[in-house]
Formats: C-alpha cells, structure tokens, sequence
C-alpha cells in the first residue's frame, strides 16, 4: 500500500502538496513539458524531477542552489558544466557525484578525499593509472577492492600487506609474477590459494607443508615431482588421497 501512496501522491521536499498554482513553470503545462506526478521539478521523487530536466534541460542551471538535493543533484546532470565546480562542496554526497562526474580529471582527484565512501568509491571506479596510488591507502576497505581492480599490476606490491583479507585476494589475482612467492607466505589461505593458482611447479613446492589443507590438496594436484610422493603421508585424508591419486597418474604419464 504504501508504494502505491507514493506513486499517487505529489508531494514536494517538505512534505507539502505540489501547488501548480504557484509553480513558475505554469506555462509549460499546457505544452506537455511538465505534468504533476510524471515530470515536476517541484515534486519530491528523484524520477520525476529528472523527467522534468530531461524535457527542458535549459532551466537546470537555475535549479543547483535548491534547498532540496535531489533537485540540485538532477539539476547538476544538465546544467552547464562551468557551473558545476561549485558543487563540489555541496553538503550532500549525491550532489557532489553528479557534480564532478562530469568535470575534468583535475576536479576528479579533488575529491579523493571526500568524506562520504561512496564519493570516493565512485572516484576510485573512473580513475586510472598513478591518479590511483594516493586511494590505495583509503580507510575504506572497498574503495581499496575497487583500486585493486584497477591499478596497473606493476603498483600493486604497495598493497600486499593491505589490512583486508579481500583485497590482498585482488593483489594476488594480479600482482606481478615476480612477487607471487611473497603472496604466497600471506597469513590468509584465501590469498595464498590465488597466489598459488599462478605459480610454476617449482613455485609450488614451497606450499607441500602449508598449514592449510585446501592450499595443500590444490599444491598435489599440480605438482609432479618427488614432492608428490611426500605428501602421501599427509595429516588430511583428503590430501593424502589425491597425492596417492596424483602419484598414480604420473607413474602412468598421465
């Protein structure tokens, strides 16, 4: 019931009914360019207001000092670029993205260090290259993931030792291959499980006595070596089986 109340209702951000009667715009009405509870720039409902911009995008400029942030934030998509610096400072998160989204670069890595996560995490998700490094130190562990995505591989040995299991999961999955051995001494078996998915046979040797059997059943199966054969005795049956089924299969040359 109550999603339909909202789709019934025009109500403006303070809660009042939208008066048409007072509203500057009257004459686009008759020409179809706003309708209440469809396109209102009044209205309260983020959808209607962009409704409203998408149809006449020349009032945007004058909408991105409203005392409402959805207006502001929608105005921002539309209006001219040059006067959207200023909102880079607006108190609300959402006005700040539409904002700078559309600015150049140098706007961008000004609010690196916004203080709403999703500012930054939307900044980190358009940057590239060295304009990343600074973000690799974000508070915010998800920020770091999305760096981590990112970052050319060559950088990520700055965030091996990241305090988050899942981003050094990330560094791992890309990191150069030359570091690989140092991922894979990672106190987490989920990051050294991916460090191993890429090492060489001889790389591997170093994980036969890992303390986790998932990393040390993973390490059988791609080892073909003596090493095969020391794992037979392994503490976990499961290990020791497929070292068994391993040293079968290589006797055989398969």
């Amino acid at each position: 019931m109550k999603k339909t109340r909202e789709i019934e209702e025009a109500l403006d951000w303070r809660g009042d009914e939208v008066d048409c009667a007072s509203c500057p715009h009257q004459d686009l009405r008759a020409s179809g360019r706003c309708e209440l509870r469809k396109s209102c720039v009044q209205d309260r409902y983020a959808r209607r207001i962009d409704r409203f911009f998408e149809g006449n995008p020349e009032f945007a400029d004058r909408y991105l000092d409203h005392p409402h942030f959805e207006v502001r934030a929608v105005a921002a998509k539309f209006a001219n670029p040059f006067l959207l610096p200023k909102l880079l400072k607006d108190p609300d998160e959402t006005v700040r993205w539409e904002a700078v989204r559309r600015l150049p670069t140098r706007y961008q890595l000004s609010l690196r260090d916004d203080p709403h996560r999703e500012v930054r995490i939307r900044i980190a998700s358009i940057l590239d290259g060295p304009d990343l490094i600074a973000m690799s130190k974000d508070p915010d562990y998800y920020v770091r993931i999305v760096v981590a995505r990112k970052i050319d591989p060559s950088l990520l040995s700055m965030m091996m030792d990241d305090a988050e299991q899942e981003v050094r999961r990330l560094v791992a999955k890309r990191i150069d291959p030359k570091w690989l051995g140092r991922m894979a001494m990672d106190a987490s078996a989920d990051v050294r499980l991916e460090a191993a998915a890429r090492m060489s046979e001889s790389q591997l040797s170093s994980l036969k006595t890992d303390p986790d059997w998932r990393v040390r059943y993973y390490v059988v199966t791609r080892l073909s070596g003596p090493e095969v054969a020391q794992m037979v005795g392994d503490v976990d049956p499961l290990v020791a089986e497929a070292a068994r089924e391993r040293l079968e299969a290589v006797s055989q040359g398969r």
